[in-house]
């Protein structure tokens, strides 16, 4: 029999997220088996703002996507506090559940909102938070996803990320003269998705700076691959290579200073440190093989990288200081596209068995590895920041879409896209301030 719940929960959004680029769709598939029951009440809303999601639904379904919780629906609930002295304890054992939010929501004098919110432990029977924000009504959401963030660290002990963003590319009648291509920005739950730069030509390999405040990704838009840096708010756009032959898979090292990429200019492809302050380049592999696919260490001082310097492709690991180099995954005829969670102990990666290509996780010290992922053609996993979910772009019904699994494969939901193929996810940073 088996264990897992399974869940099937089509979340459709707003009208006005229908907008090119938008993910339309949330289906959440798994969730770990007896989740954490929690109650969260409808905020009691100013009738000025009742045109906004209530806050309540927003907090619900990012604690419902983690997978580790099972938001009871409003309407099976005995009554609806919105301070404390409503709540009685009682209502909410009847139901089983562990935990309480309840809160409001109100205009202030100055045109702004005021959301108060309160965690409550229902079997003991004792309030655990209560928090105010001031806010303009554009951040009406962010607040939402920062009153979900204080909930599941305060339950599991772990950051949350919804308040973090996901970037991603648009692909619409790729490979026809009509092709459009987007880099897009959306909240994490696929909402507010925004435009960051469109062209006819592809784009590829988008990647976060470690503040948030900046990307790099690969563009066609001179007729060959270069790497271009852009400030996230548009205001700063560069061109930063455009050598002949392979430019690609810019990443930016831990203290954002430096981007390791890779480069053919003299031949082969190998990996390139530039420095960002000076735009210096420094060569950091040299074989006649393929070596590709950098990524930093959580320290910053090793290089993730795939090559196929052993024949076919696997992941080796490179000390920056000694040049000394590891190879790190043998199971399997191709590995690929790797990134170390934060522990630095455990390993992210493309997987490929007996021809089908699925997202893996690797034990570096126990040398254990899990199939993550059932789906084919899995391709391109990046890892939330607090290392308990990745993202990555997979194939449903002949679309590419977008995916999210848990790093010990338990919770799964994917988030399709009904104005094109969706490829290239890359979960940004904690986006603090």
């Amino acid at each position: 029999m088996q264990k897992l719940m399974l869940l099937v929960v089509a979340w459709f959004v707003s009208s006005a997220a229908f907008a090119a680029g938008s993910l339309d769709t949330i289906i959440i598939d798994r969730g770990v088996d007896e989740p954490i029951r929690i109650a969260v009440v409808p905020f009691k809303t100013d009738p000025s703002l009742v045109s906004e999601a209530n806050q309540a639904d927003i907090i619900g379904f990012d604690l419902a996507r983690s997978g580790q919780f099972d938001p009871l629906g409003a309407e099976n609930m005995l009554s609806y506090p919105n301070n404390r002295q409503m709540v009685f304890f009682r209502d909410w054992r009847i139901l089983k559940a562990q935990y309480l939010v309840i809160g409001n929501a109100r205009l202030t004098a100055d045109g702004r909102v005021g959301i108060d919110f309160e965690l409550y432990d229902v079997p003991g029977e004792r309030q655990m938070i209560t928090q105010r924000y001031t806010v303009a009504r554009g951040q009406w959401r962010d607040v939402a996803h920062r009153i979900a963030d204080t909930v599941y660290e305060e339950i599991t002990g772990i950051r949350g990320a919804f308040s973090t963003k996901i970037m991603y590319v648009l692909a619409q009648n790729a490979g026809a003269p009509n092709a459009v291509y987007r880099l897009e920005i959306a909240d994490s739950d696929g909402e507010r998705s925004r435009t960051l730069f469109r062209s006819n030509e592809p784009i590829m390999s988008a990647n976060w700076s470690p503040d948030g405040k900046r990307v790099v990704y690969v563009t066609f838009e001179t007729g060959r691959p270069s790497i271009v840096i852009q400030d996230v708010n548009g205001s700063y756009r560069e061109r930063l290579t455009n050598f002949r032959g392979i430019n690609s898979a810019p990443v930016f090292s831990p203290d954002g200073r430096q981007l390791a990429m890779v480069l053919s200019k003299d031949g082969d492809p190998e990996i390139f440190m530039m420095d960002l302050a000076s735009r210096s380049l420094r060569q950091i592999t040299r074989h006649h093989a393929i070596d590709t696919e950098p990524s930093f260490t959580p320290d910053g001082r090793g290089i993730i990288f795939t090559s196929d310097r052993g024949g076919r492709p696997q992941i080796y690991q490179l000390e920056l200081e000694t040049n000394f180099i590891e190879r790190l995954t043998f199971n399997g005829d191709y590995n690929a596209r790797a990134r170390l969670l934060p522990d630095g102990k455990h390993l992210v990666f493309v997987h490929r068995t007996n021809g089908v290509f699925h997202i893996a996780w690797q034990d570096l010290e126990r040398d254990n590895l899990q199939v993550l992922t059932q789906t084919a053609l899995d391709e391109s996993p990046s890892l939330a920041p607090n290392g308990t979910m990745l993202i990555y772009a997979t194939q449903d019904q002949g679309r590419g879409i977008l995916a999210v699994v848990s790093i010990d494969g338990s919770v799964k939901y994917r988030l399709p896209s009904s104005s094109g193929d969706v490829r290239e996810p890359a979960w940004s940073p904690f986006l603090d301030g």
